[in-house]
């Protein structure tokens, strides 16, 4: 059976089996093998006894179950081979547990150690008979390659050679699973208390207030997904849509492609949760934070596949602050407990976890992108869900008008927080009925969305939809929050974005929420988002921030050491401190950078690069708790004396300049306003009233 580790070696993987009734076809033409003319071709005949079972349009597959007792799916095979227009005709792997379809391509994700040359990369890439398709830029010595056409399932076996390597991190065929959707003016009770339909709503993540404060004016959010109507009035305006892109056609029109109009099928999805985040709130609906930016990004491809991946490295390049996903693996019937999807596992590819690894490294100078992800629909735990669950992300579930948690939303420790959506009530689970239909949103405009144009399901022009929700509407609507918390402080680090949402939650259904001794709910996560609450903690997490930078543009010489520092004169003790460096470099895998503490501090020094990153070319990072654990150790340090960032080479052949050091000491607020140094040349002596000017040494010769 092929066996797939989506992660180191020393991960557990899982075995695939092949289905005996399945086929999948994939077309020349990226059309329907069923959808030809009105004439049926042989080949359609092979499946037109069939059922669809999935398909992604965009890369011309199809799944198809087929009766197997008067034709083999050997036969049907040959047959559909034998079509001019069938690119490929073969059996399917499914998930063990859950028969779920899992399609895999002639092509792979490897990553190589960070201290490999990329040379050698490249060398042993061709010696296992693959082709370098791209090199990736989200993670260091990562490519995605090609075995030859007609591999087959070989390629499972290549990859697990490959994976035990020892100069091999990651290494896993591209695999691509069914993605799913997280979904199930006065109307927007979410947003405020309100009345609707003569009944009164007050179970609202208290945004109108928030909007008294900021209405999240400067900041962009990406909203990855399906097609999104950048051409709806509540996206218009200049700059409202920034760096538009389809991840799976490659350019730069997000609009929907599907020309079905249809409530449950079609690209519907993106606008919506767009809707939600961002509307202007000028025609009808308003997002939560209506002066953000939108950053529309249509994804159409399974899970796993190497666009997901590279739709967070867009997502991160382009500017966005806050990234929303609506989506994820499959969830169980949510009415059902002996679903065997409530149990099985899915885990995070490691092509896509690198990925979201870079937003939240790189994104927003290095300040990190807050990434949020829908917990799921399947009234099952989120901690089986590798995307939802992944640490450096924020989990969001659902809770209703009613202030309880929505009847399918999934519950577990990943959980981080609640907002409002949509519900169902349900007699076997004593669950009562909503009071409202669900969200109100944007929608696609005409025929083609969740509102073909009825007052029954929105606005009677078709703009608007009245049911959308799911946990697919609460991501959105704390990505929102998300966006004010960081207009109202761009500072934030992404990791304290996260911390702080933990402390503006309200404490909904306490009687039923079963929070533990530090406040975490399974249902709620720390409760229901309060963006009034939230934009409040974030201007008061404004203190003053003393910074001291030194350009010195000195050579890093090979086998050397350099050396630059600042010194502070304040004496309160530090909340935090952060570490720039910023140097050039032809082989950071050299280099080892280590920030040494005033020795009244007490503290040890802390290394903040380590011989990382392989042939990579230059540094410029700021090093804080979030990407160096070890900083934590400066808590409560004292600041006043000399601070020294030390650059070391410890390899030969290679050199650099080391252009500029920067030390940042958070201080407890005071009634000061927040400053900053101004950055002095090297050389120069400019005193600030905080400290003295800063120094460097240069310590050249053999190590």
């Amino acid at each position: 059976m092929p066996h797939v580790n989506f992660g180191t070696k020393n991960e557990a993987g899982f075995d695939l089996v092949e289905s005996p009734d399945l086929i999948a076809v994939r077309t020349r033409s990226r059309r329907s093998v069923t959808g030809v003319g009105p004439v049926p071709l042989p080949a359609t005949a092979e499946v037109a006894d069939g059922t669809l079972v999935t398909s992604f349009p965009d890369a011309g597959v199809e799944v198809y179950r087929v009766p197997t007792r008067a034709r083999s799916v050997d036969e049907r095979k040959r047959t559909l081979r034998a079509a001019p227009d069938v690119q490929f005709a073969g059996s399917v792997l499914v998930h063990p547990d859950t028969g779920e379809p899992v399609l895999y391509t002639e092509n792979l994700y490897i990553r190589f150690r960070e201290d490999v040359d990329p040379d050698d990369c490249e060398a042993i890439i061709r010696s296992a008979g693959l082709t370098v398709k791209e090199q990736l830029d989200f993670a260091t010595n990562a490519y995605s390659v090609a075995a030859p056409e007609g591999t087959g399932q070989k390629v499972f076996e290549i990859a697990q050679t490959l994976l035990n390597r020892p100069d091999v991190i990651y290494c896993h065929p591209e695999l691509i699973q069914r993605r799913r959707r997280k979904q199930i003016f006065p109307q927007q009770w979410h947003l405020k208390a309100t009345t609707v339909d003569s009944v009164a709503v007050n179970a609202h993540a208290n945004v109108e207030a928030a909007h008294a404060i900021t209405r999240g004016a400067g900041v962009t959010i990406a909203v990855i997904d399906d097609g999104v109507d950048i051409d709806h009035p509540e996206f218009a305006g200049t700059g409202k849509i920034v760096a538009p892109r389809d991840a799976t056609l490659e350019t730069s029109d997000p609009r929907p492609k599907d020309t079905i109009p249809s409530r449950s099928r079609g690209d519907n999805h993106g606008t919506a949760c767009a809707g939600v985040a961002t509307a202007n709130g000028t025609e009808g609906a308003s997002g939560v934070a209506p002066q953000a930016r939108l950053m529309p990004i249509r994804l159409a491809d399974g899970l796993g596949s190497m666009r997901e991946a590279k739709a967070f490295r867009w997502a991160a390049d382009n500017g966005a602050d806050v990234i929303s996903c609506s989506w994820g693996p499959e969830d169980g019937e949510w009415f059902n407990a002996a679903d065997p999807l409530h149990t099985t596992p899915f885990r995070l590819p490691a092509s896509s976890k690198d990925a979201i690894d870079y937003a939240v490294t790189n994104g927003r100078g290095g300040r990190g992108c807050v990434v949020l992800f829908a917990a799921g629909n399947g009234n099952e735990s989120v901690d089986i869900d590798g995307y939802a669950s992944y640490e450096n992300v924020i989990a969001v579930a659902a809770c209703n008008d009613r202030s309880k948690r929505s009847v399918y939303s999934d519950f577990g420790t990943a959980v981080w927080c609640a907002f409002p959506s949509s519900d169902f009530g349900h007699q076997p689970f004593s669950h009562p009925d909503p009071l409202t239909t669900g969200i109100w949103t944007t929608d696609r405009v005409g025929r083609f969305g969740y509102n073909p144009g009825n007052t029954q399901f929105g606005d009677a022009a078709g703009r608007f939809a009245n049911d959308f929700g799911g946990t697919s509407s609460s991501c959105p609507g704390a990505a929102g929050v998300a966006a004010l918390v960081l207009a109202a402080n761009p500072e934030l680090r992404w990791n304290e974005v996260k911390e702080l949402f933990s402390r503006a939650c309200d404490k909904i259904d306490p009687a039923g929420g079963n929070y533990d001794a530090n406040g975490h709910s399974d249902f709620y996560g720390y409760g229901r988002l309060n963006a009034e609450t939230a934009v409040r903690l974030a201007r008061e997490n404004i203190g003053r921030v003393v910074i001291l930078n030194m350009l010195l543009n000195e050579p890093i010489p090979d086998l050397g050491t350099v050396e630059g520092s600042v010194t502070a004169g304040e004496t309160a003790l530090a909340e935090k401190v952060a570490v720039s460096v910023r140097l050039r470099h032809t082989y950071i895998g050299d280099l080892v950078v280590t920030v040494v503490p005033p020795p009244a501090s007490d503290l040890a020094p802390v290394v903040l690069h380590n011989r990382a990153g392989g042939s990579r070319d230059d540094i410029d990072m700021l090093y804080d708790e979030s990407n160096t654990p070890a900083l934590r150790a400066y808590r409560g340090a004292k600041c006043n004396g000399k601070w020294t960032v030390r650059v070391e080479d410890r390899a030969a052949q290679d050199s650099g300049t080391l252009e500029q050091i920067g030390v940042q000491l958070f201080l407890p607020p005071a009634r000061s306003a927040p400053h900053s140094v101004s950055t002095p040349r090297a050389g120069e002596a400019k005193p600030h009233k905080n400290g003295k000017p800063g120094t460097r040494k240069v310590i050249k010769g053999k190590k």
